[in-house]
């Protein structure tokens, strides 16, 4: 039986919010999938998204040099964008550690910790408070 061939990619995790996004990284030709979808299509109602993620791959200089497969889960569209962003500039860290400073300053490499804060005992959200009534 022959041993089916491995291809050699770089892997990445990035969150935000609740999304987590996973990069993987092979040599290629520059297609761009999503959960199995392309870029474009999955991403087609959040404004700007591939120009987003095309404009990271501009800066590391390796716009059709490689191929990129993300797989994203949790949050919202923007959300899992913010992720896959924030993955992406891990993996290109990884293959290139000289990129670090380039990154650090447009803010890829820093993730949003920010979330939604959970509801308390007693609140009708997370600090609403029932309405006071005088009498």
């Amino acid at each position: 039986m022959a041993k089916a061939k491995t291809k050699k990619y770089i892997q990445a995790k990035g969150r935000r919010k609740t999304s987590t996004a996973r990069t993987r990284l092979y040599s290629g030709s520059g297609k761009i999938t999503v959960n199995e979808i392309d870029l474009a299509a999955y991403f087609a109602d959040v404004y700007g998204a591939p120009q987003k993620i095309k404009s990271i791959l501009k800066k590391a200089g390796i716009e059709n040099k490689i191929d990129l497969n993300f797989k994203v889960s949790g949050g919202g569209k923007n959300s899992q964008l913010g992720a896959v962003i924030h993955s992406l500039a891990r993996a290109l860290l990884e293959k290139d550690p000289k990129l670090k400073k380039t990154f650090r300053d447009e803010g890829y490499l820093t993730r949003d910790p920010r979330m939604k804060e959970r509801k308390k005992y007693g609140l009708k959200g997370a600090r609403r408070a029932p309405q006071w009534a005088k009498r």
